[in-house]
This record gives C-alpha cells, structure tokens and sequence, in this order.
C-alpha cells in the first residue's frame, strides 16, 4: 500500500473527512506506461474488468458461430448486468442455444442490481439468471457444450475451460500463465491479480479490435459488441452504460468490484486502469472521470454528461449541498 497515492478527497465543510488512496496505469497495445499516478504495476484483483477477456477462449474457437450466438449474447458476456428483464430474456436465449436449464449456473442467486439502485421494486420471484454475472456464466457452459467438456466442474480451475481463461488471459496482457496470481470471484469463478499496467494493456488491445495480431478478430467482436450494447452490459443508471454511451462507440469499459475500472479508447489504441484501494464506488467514478479529463479525452458534451459521475457536491439527505469531492491527483507523463 506504500506505492499508492491520494486520489480524491472529500471535504466536509472546510474540513477533510476522507481521502481515498489507489493508483492509475495508462498504457498502449505494447504494454508501454504512458501516464500514472501511483504505482502502475500494482498488483490487483481484477474482479469483472475480466469478462471480456475471459471469453476469448470462446471466441477464438469459433464458439459464437457454432453456438448460433448474436451481438447481443456476447454483450452478456462481458456483463455485469443488473438482472433487468432484458438480461435475463439474453441470458435464457443463451442457455436455450446451448440446450441447457438455468439450474446449470453455479453463480449463485442475489437480489437483482436493478432493486438495490431503485430502478423497479423487487420481482415476485428471481434465480440465477438475474445474478450480474449469469451471462458470463451461460457462455462458460456454451463453451462446455461446444468442445464437449463436462459442465458440472466448469468452475474448477483444473477443469480444460479455467484452464484455456487463464492461457488466453496471460496472453492477452502480456503475461506467463503462471504470473496470474488466482482467487476466487464472487460468482465462484477463477479470477486473476495482475499489475494494473497489464489489465490497461489488455483493455488497449481489446479496443483496437482487428489490428491486434494475436485476437483480433474476437476483440473486434468483442469491443463491437460492448460498445453497440451498454445497456446490456451494465444497466438502467450504470456507470458503464453512461460511460459507453458518452464515448460515442470509441470508449470500450468495465468496471469491477472493489474499486476497480479499466477504460479504453478505440480511436487512441491505449487504456488505463483505475484501482481505489478501499473498494469506493464513488471515488472510482470521480477518479475514472478526472483521469479522462487530464488525458484530453472529454470534449465539452462528455464533460457535462458525465458530471453526475464526478459527484463534486455532498448533499444532504434534503438535498442541501454540505461537503464537495475533488480529485487531489495529477497523471504523470511520461517522456
């Protein structure tokens, strides 16, 4: 923790009431640190800012063709969504294609994201299919179902599945398979820590989409995908959903529990990723929006758009302003 630095603060009155530590790694398709703050080899969990590289097995063996998958299932793929009926009814078409129940999914079951915002009252009923990770999940079994592989042990890490994840992850961010250092996620798959400049190299070369040598053509798919369907991959008053749409199809992201967010822009050919060491949401939108900011990537409409994500005023619960959030960092170039 001794690498990290201040990235934004809170003051409450005049005076400071917190101060959210984390760092930030802004690289290019070759891995090269351009920009930071903090110490951009941290190593940290990456939690769901993994999806999109976790279903490169999948894509790479041509499983989207041969499982009769849309734009829209692989959006689910990348997602975590908040179990609105229009992800679960993607989620049922994927497990229909791949001719399986929704009892196969070993994520768990927990009240959808879209009660916990307000967005809608809670539904009568909800499953697995309503977890935010669900669509992963049904591409995981898809995978299952098309090299033959058994279903019931999917999320072992021994099994051939977490096996080919963790080989292409490795690749994609310019690692050894044996650099990941594994736990276990929230929805009880294999995730991976890596330095935060990795997951920014990863996120670059899912953006450039058929330039990449190696993945193009599923990270062309993949990015194509997230950025035509935010709404499936994040949902109704999403962070993810806003930032994609104000990035006009050039910004490909994701966000992660715990603080972490990897953004890249399609047009640039870099990324970066963004960890708040105390898991903050709050303080990852407001950092996430300033490190846009100092990069020059926000015109003046984006600016304004994502203002509600930069959370400058603390209110009262009436609504009265009685504190302010700023960021207290400044990207470091280098030369």
């Amino acid at each position: 923790m001794t690498s990290l630095i201040p990235l934004i603060e809170t003051r409450r009155g005049e005076t400071p009431e917190c101060l959210h530590f984390g760092a930030v790694a802004v690289c290019d398709t070759q891995g090269r640190v351009l920009a930071s703050a903090g110490d951009p080899h941290w190593l940290t969990f990456t939690r769901s800012t993994l999806k999109a590289l976790q279903a490169l097995p999948f894509m790479q063996a041509g499983g989207p063709r041969a499982m009769g998958f849309s734009s829209e299932n692989l959006a689910m793929l990348c997602a975590s969504h908040s179990g609105e009926p229009m992800h679960v009814a993607q989620v049922q078409e994927m497990l229909d294609k791949a001719g399986l129940t929704y009892k196969r999914l070993q994520c768990g079951c927990h009240v959808p994201m879209f009660v916990e915002l307000g967005v809608a009252p809670a539904p009568a009923q909800y499953d697995e299919r309503n977890h935010n990770c669900s669509g992963k999940h049904s591409g995981f079994l898809a995978m299952c179902v098309q090299q033959g592989w058994p279903v019931e042990s999917y999320l072992a890490p021994g099994h051939p599945l977490q096996q080919a994840i963790r080989r292409d992850v490795a690749r994609a961010v310019g690692l050894a398979p044996e650099a990941l250092k594994m736990g276990i996620d929230g929805c009880s798959a294999p995730n991976y820590a890596m330095p935060l400049a990795n997951l920014a190299r990863g996120y670059a070369r899912l953006a450039s989409g058929v330039a990449d040598a190696e993945f193009g053509e599923s990270f062309a798919q993949l990015a194509d995908a997230m950025t035509a369907r935010p709404d499936l991959v994040s949902g109704t008053a999403r962070n993810d959903l806003a930032f994609m749409r104000a990035g006009k199809g050039d910004w490909v992201t994701k966000v992660g529990a715990d603080g972490v967010q990897a953004f890249a822009s399609r047009s640039r050919g870099q990324a970066f990723a963004v960890k708040i060491a105390d898991g903050s949401k709050v303080a990852l939108h407001a950092a996430t929006v300033a490190v846009l900011d100092q990069l020059g990537w926000l015109d003046e409409d984006q600016r304004e758009a994502l203002r509600p994500w930069r959370a400058e005023t603390i209110a009262s619960i009436k609504g009265a302003p009685v504190g302010e959030r700023s960021p207290v960092f400044t990207l470091q170039f280098e030369r």
